[in-house]
């Protein structure tokens, strides 16, 4: 059990201690920063009162985010960004878990990272009953819009390819709307702070090695240059994150090595 792991499991232990109905936790943090290896070892320590989900999960079907891409614009082939989730099923499976009677089976859905799709509905996992708490982890929960952000200049070469600035601007339409939407379904945010978005390609790297399970520096160049130029689609919405535009919550920090200050 890490140190990030009890800190989460004492901030999580606190709601549902506190909670006469059934509370809903959203936990943001970087990608890599270990969101999902902290949860784990948090929920071992609540028990079955508990469950976890995670925003990954809930990604559009990859034929509806290709749709997407030629619909609105080319980036939108990668997932991860505002938009790239299916927000309604997620919201339509925080409120069954939250209104369950004590024989309800709720459906979980799971993503396939390695085919980069949904999988059937007969690979999902189910929850039986109503939890106690309901703690879902992503990397942008809680972030707050920014309606100038199209007009900005590119930070990098990925934001150099949206010139019409359709790709930034369906994000902070799609964060104006139904993401805040799902944030006012929280009842509080516990925020995983990275010292900066600089961290976030170290961590990305060992992320992919493990994806990939390949030993530790054992990365081709071509896969490095992959993970190099797939965290800036990230790079504004973090940064952002970072800065504190994101609804309020508890925030724990770590350092580059991922130790918990």
């Amino acid at each position: 059990m890490t140190p990030l792991s009890h800190a989460l499991a004492r901030q999580l232990t606190a709601h549902l201690e506190a909670a006469s109905a059934p509370q809903i936790v959203f936990v943001s943090g970087a990608q890599g920063i270990g969101k999902s290896t902290a949860l784990r070892g948090a929920l071992s320590q609540l028990g079955a009162r508990a469950i976890g989900l995670g925003l990954d999960d809930f990604y559009l079907p990859k034929a509806e985010r290709l749709a997407l891409a030629r619909e609105v614009h080319p980036l939108f082939e990668t997932r991860g960004p505002p938009g790239t989730y299916d927000l309604t099923l997620l919201m339509q499976t925080l409120t069954a878990l939250k209104t369950a009677a004590p024989g309800d089976r709720i459906a979980l859905p799971r993503f396939s990272k390695a085919a980069d799709d949904r999988l059937p509905p007969d690979d999902w996992e189910t929850w039986t009953g109503r939890p106690d708490l309901i703690v879902l982890e992503g990397w942008l929960m809680g972030l707050e819009a920014d309606p100038s952000s199209p007009e900005s200049p590119p930070l990098n070469a990925i934001e150099a390819r949206d010139e019409s600035g359709d790709w930034r601007a369906y994000q902070e339409a799609q964060l104006a709307g139904p993401y805040a939407r799902l944030w006012d379904m929280a009842d509080a945010f516990i925020h995983i702070d990275a010292p900066s978005f600089d961290a976030v390609l170290g961590w990305r790297l060992q992320q992919e090695e493990g994806n990939l399970g390949k030993a530790p520096g054992t990365l081709t160049p071509a896969e490095i240059a992959w993970v190099k130029t797939f965290i800036l689609h990230y790079q504004r919405l973090t940064e952002r994150l970072l800065s504190g535009h994101r609804r309020p919550g508890k925030s724990l920090r770590v350092d580059r090595a991922r130790n918990l200050l």
